[in-house]
């Protein structure tokens, strides 16, 4: 039963991994901060998915499941979980790597607006401080 629960466990956060990895840099445009942790990952899950690596999740997983006396699966998560849902069948190669351009290129259409919105709120908060300095140094006078 323990193995069970630990397998089911480590599919939520794989998929809220996934989940993040495709859409957290739209959370990143919500809050800023969410980019340093969200590149790293986005970095991780483009590699894992160009280079047809398997995610280290995936085996561990597999071997709670079989532990829990449960069948395991070959391949990786995406292809157990989430291929027929959105992926059609037969995917190549080619596409597993049109998959991870489509998910770069999308992320730094996202991340070029973050970077513009920081340089405005920049920008933004320099002019706030001039106006305030040239406020503060007229009310001496």
């Amino acid at each position: 039963m323990t193995y069970r629960i630990l397998a089911d466990l480590v599919l939520v956060i794989h998929g809220l991994f996934v989940a993040f990895v495709v859409f957290g840099g739209l959370l990143a445009l919500w809050k800023p901060r969410m980019a340093f942790w969200h590149l790293p990952a986005l970095a991780w899950g483009a590699m894992v998915i160009g280079m047809g690596w398997i995610c280290p999740l995936t085996p561990l997983e597999v071997s709670l499941r079989e532990r829990a006396g449960q069948e395991g699966y070959a391949g990786g998560f995406i292809e157990h979980y989430v291929l027929g849902i959105i992926y059609p069948e037969g995917i190549t190669r080619a596409t597993q790597m049109l998959l991870a351009a489509v998910l770069i290129v999308g992320n730094i259409v996202v991340y070029t607006v973050w970077a513009r919105r920081r340089a405005d709120a920049r920008r933004a908060a320099a002019a706030a401080a001039a106006a305030q300095a040239g406020q503060s140094i007229q009310g001496r006078s």
